[in-house]
């Protein structure tokens, strides 16, 4: 049986431009979530508590924001990538390498956060044009979360 044809008054063109930037948001996303998971766990030295609950509150959201971005791509009409293979390819954050300090685990995420937030600044004005509302509201909240991250973990290395 053939699928219904997706009808929501965004063109098929213009749902795959979003949904090849939203591919790469869940990749960025997943990656990140995975990323602070790991620092969570290994995380050590004097600010351990802090860093260790922080890290935790992070990839808490991040995972929950992993569904609600591949959500958004299977509403648009297409399937959502979930592999580690796929993750690797369309991903912009780089591997944390092995062990690393905590201020480095720090210097890292803030990265990780940056690049999720310019990922969905790319995407944002291809869904502003095709009027993908809820693309651009799922993006605009996104920004907001991983920049409030960046600055808290960007303070943490402040002297």
């Amino acid at each position: 049986m053939k699928a219904q044809p997706i009808n929501i008054g965004i063109a098929e063109k213009d749902r795959k431009k979003i949904v090849d930037g939203l591919s790469r948001m869940l990749a960025d996303t997943y990656t990140l979530y995975l990323k602070t998971h790991n620092f969570h766990w290994n995380v050590t030295g004097p600010m351990f508590q802090t860093l260790h609950i922080m890290f935790m509150t992070q990839y808490t959201e991040t995972w929950n924001a992993v569904d609600l971005v591949a959500e958004r791509i299977r509403a648009l009409g297409y399937p959502a990538p979930g592999s580690y293979k796929e993750f690797a390819s369309l991903t912009s954050i780089k591997d944390s390498g092995g062990s690393v300090s905590a201020k480095e685990m720090i210097k890292q995420l803030v990265v990780g956060q940056e690049t999720v937030v310019r990922t969905a600044r790319e995407v944002l004005p291809v869904a502003e044009k095709a009027g993908d509302q809820p693309t651009v509201d799922l993006l605009s909240a996104r920004m907001e979360v991983h920049e409030k991250n960046a600055w808290m973990l960007r303070s943490l290395l402040e002297e």
